[in-house]
């Protein structure tokens, strides 16, 4: 197909390989230096014209199912200096297993469903999520996990180590020794807090981060 076929079949159809996510006006357009690919990185801009905060509890917390707080420090690179002004955005399945979708969902909320939320770290470094614990896969062997991708002020977005638990009997050996660490393990100790259960995990920015200055 001609060049300027494509763009106006492009145009006409609204094919999904030809749209792109909006970058938000307050976030310069910077060239990708760090992280290397990263499909639906994007999404960290989709939070809307609210103001974050830095804790969020994602729509599913007050139903039924294991009531789950995560928390942490977001550090800079040296591992000791906190970070602020960092956005972290997450997103997993429901209780059934799957990306649960409304219908009405825009951008890459259509692949990633409607459980997710977007923190923003303040002077301390300090983050927090309350959602319900995640669901494998159905008919699947792969450990539960919360897919993340962190935004720094003056980098491009790009994707950390998924948040895995400990206590997940479907993470082996094997897939434990397999992990990147980016921005440090995103595998976490349980712990229980009444009906709550909490991981912490601190995040190292730039840590085993490809092409990271």
């Amino acid at each position: 197909m001609k060049p300027i076929l494509f763009f106006v079949f492009c145009v006409g159809m609204l094919l999904p390989g030809c749209a792109q996510s909006p970058v938000r006006e307050e976030f310069p357009t910077l060239q990708k230096k760090v992280g290397g690919p990263c499909e639906g990185c994007e999404a960290i801009y989709e939070y809307g014209n609210g103001a974050l905060h830095t804790a969020d509890t994602l729509p599913d917390f007050s139903e039924a199912g294991p009531k789950l707080k995560i928390s942490g420090t977001i550090y800079q690179k040296d591992g000791k200096t906190p970070a602020k002004e960092v956005i972290l955005y997450i997103y997993h399945t429901n209780q059934q297993g799957v990306y649960p979708t409304k219908g009405d969902e825009t951008g890459w909320g259509r692949r990633h469903g409607y459980l997710r939320g977007w923190v923003k770290t303040g002077a301390d470094g300090r983050y927090a999520f309350y959602t319900l614990r995640p669901a494998a896969y159905p008919n699947s062997s792969n450990p539960q996990h919360i897919h993340a991708t962190v935004k720094e002020p003056d980098k491009n977005e790009y994707w950390l180590d998924e948040f895995e638990f400990e206590d997940d009997p479907f993470l082996t050996a094997k897939q434990r020794s397999s992990r990147l660490n980016r921005g440090g393990s995103g595998i976490a100790k349980t712990v229980k807090s009444g009906e709550v259960q909490i991981i912490k995990r601190d995040i190292i920015l730039g840590k085993n981060i490809p092409d990271y200055k």
